[in-house]
This record gives C-alpha cells, sequence and structure tokens, in this order.
C-alpha cells in the first residue's frame, strides 16, 4: 500500500519550471525557470528563503558541487554560471555551448563535472580550475540528459535522435550506442545498485535496460500518455517516480517495476500542465515536483 499526500504548493515563479537541485541543508532547495530566476525555498518553514539569482536567460538546468558549495546554472544562452554560496555572488561564466544546457552533473572522483545541451555537444570541465578539458559533438539533435554510474563506471547520455550513449567514466571512449526509445530520449537515471538504467521518451515509454548484460532491454513500459520528462529515486531506494508532459507523476515500485500509484490534478490537487523536473528530498522523504503552470509541489508518499 502507498500513501500520497499533498504538502504544500509554492508559488513564486512568474514562468514555467524547468529545475529544480537540492541544497546543502536538507530543508532547502533551488529551482529555476523561464522567468530567468533561481530560487530558494524552505521545506521545514514552507516559505521562499530571502536568497534568489537573476540570469540573462532562461534556467534549465542546476547543479550543486556539494564539496566547494557551489552551484553550476546552465541557461537557454549556453551559457554555465558558477554561484559561490558562501559569498553569495557569480564567479565565472563558461560558454562552450553554443545552445540550451538542459543538464548539468558532477563526479567528486574524477573532480570534474559534465554538461549537455541543445547544441548536441557533450562537455567535461575541471571543478579545480572550472574551465573546459574537452568537448564532444555526439549529434545534430539535442542532448537532453547525462548520468553515471560509479558501480559500473560508465556514464549515459540520452539526445534527441532516440540514441542513448554509454561512456568509459575515466577514459571518455564510446563504449556502446543504442536507439532506446521510437522518439527522442529525455531522460534516463542509473538504478542505486548499478543494476539498471532507466530512460524516458518522447514515445511515452519507460524503458528498462540491463547494464551488467550490456545494456539489453530488461522491458518496456507504456508509461505515460506523452512525454517522460524525468526519473528520480527514493532516497530509500524502494521506489522511483516519473514526470511527464501528460501533467501526472507516477510512483512506481524500484524492484519490480511495478505501478504504485499514478498523481494527478483530479486525485490529489496535482500539476494542471507539464511535469517537468522532480526531486527526491532526504527531508522527510518529500518528493519535490514543478512544472509549467509555474508551480512546486511537495509531495508526503509512505510505503504502509
Amino acid at each position: 500500500m502507498i500513501e500520497v499526500k499533498k504538502v504544500h504548493a509554492f508559488t513564486g515563479h512568474s514562468g514555467a519550471v524547468y529545475s529544480l537541485e537540492k541544497s546543502n541543508d536538507e530543508a532547502l532547495f533551488y529551482s529555476g525557470s523561464s522567468d530567468k530566476y533561481l530560487a530558494q525555498w524552505n521545506l521545514k518553514q514552507l516559505i521562499p528563503e530571502k536568497f534568489a539569482a537573476q540570469f540573462p536567460a532562461i534556467v534549465y538546468a542546476i547543479c550543486l558541487v556539494a564539496e566547494q558549495n557551489i552551484l553550476l546554472v546552465g541557461t537557454s544562452a549556453g551559457s554555465i554560471h558558477v554561484i559561490d554560496l558562501s559569498k553569495k555572488e557569480e564567479i565565472k561564466i563558461l560558454q562552450h555551448h553554443t545552445d540550451a544546457v538542459f543538464n548539468i552533473k558532477y563526479n567528486i572522483q574524477e573532480q570534474v563535472f559534465y554538461s549537455v545541451g541543445a547544441d548536441g555537444n557533450f562537455a567535461v570541465c575541471s571543478l579545480a580550475l572550472l574551465s573546459l578539458i574537452k568537448i564532444k559533438k555526439l549529434c545534430n539533435a539535442k542532448v537532453r540528459a547525462i548520468d553515471f554510474s560509479l558501480v559500473s563506471n560508465e556514464l549515459a547520455i540520452a539526445s534527441s535522435d532516440c540514441y542513448i550513449r554509454i561512456f568509459d567514466i575515466k577514459t571518455l571512449d564510446l563504449k556502446k550506442e543504442f536507439i532506446a526509445h521510437q522518439l527522442a530520449a529525455n531522460c534516463l537515471r542509473y538504478s542505486p545498485d548499478g543494476l539498471y538504467l532507466l530512460s524516458g521518451g518522447r514515445d511515452a515509454h519507460l524503458n528498462v535496460w540491463n547494464v551488467p548484460m550490456n545494456y539489453s532491454s530488461e522491458k518496456s513500459i507504456p508509461a505515460h500518455n506523452f512525454a517522460i520528462y524525468d526519473i528520480v529515486y527514493s532516497p530509500d531506494k524502494r521506489m522511483f517516480a516519473t514526470a511527464s508532459r501528460d501533467k501526472t507523476i507516477k510512483i512506481w515500485d524500484a524492484q519490480t517495476f511495478e505501478l504504485l500509484v499514478r498523481i494527478n490534478k483530479e486525485n490529489y490537487d496535482g500539476h494542471v500542465n507539464s511535469v517537468n523536473k522532480l526531486l527526491w528530498s532526504n527531508y522527510k522523504n518529500q518528493l519535490i515536483s514543478c512544472g509549467d503552470d509555474r508551480s512546486i509541489l511537495i509531495w508526503d508518499i509512505q510505503l504502509t
């Protein structure tokens, strides 16, 4: 059995909300929007924090580098802005992408961060120097998402050309590429144990790939009515959630891949437009969702 309760709705952005990211304080989190603002919110007090930053373009990606207390903010202009959180000021702007930056992830073991964007490029930058190490043109389509696994030491990238590409995490050599969806591959996530790679596409399918079996197809689930935009695991690793353009969030059993609950406007007072991003917080195991309706919703999800 599963219990779902809507805890709160944060409002304040004047445009669609595209990005969510944790903070060094587990009761706080960040959001980024088409209104070109990055905001911070308090889950404990259910209020907006005083911290906010304005950028020259839409905020599509936020990445907290916890160990360095910096935020990497990717925009629709292809820029990555580096924010020093202790000083609360911008310390650098990187402009190696020529179009929107959709996703940023960092790897503390390799001392790098990765970014992908609408220009079809995959970039690797130094965390120490905050400078470009390498950039690769992967395709002529938009590159949407990136994730990596320290179990297999591999990095996976999803693109609008329907492909997922797998790279060696140390050498960055291409190990495998395969057509993952009938339409654009939008998002992906390695399971916490590293055994599976989950991907979501514009074809509305949730696909499960067996990592030790050379990414062979494990399952293909017609999970939503429209494109899937994000996949996140719960902190306790028992569940994962998917977000879709069909205005719903779905919660799944992480072991069986069975659907546990569908969260929508009618049943749970959910989003009224596309759900763009998810963040499953360590604070009270709360799930955070945001979308085109400009709202950020907080959910209490409990298995009973």
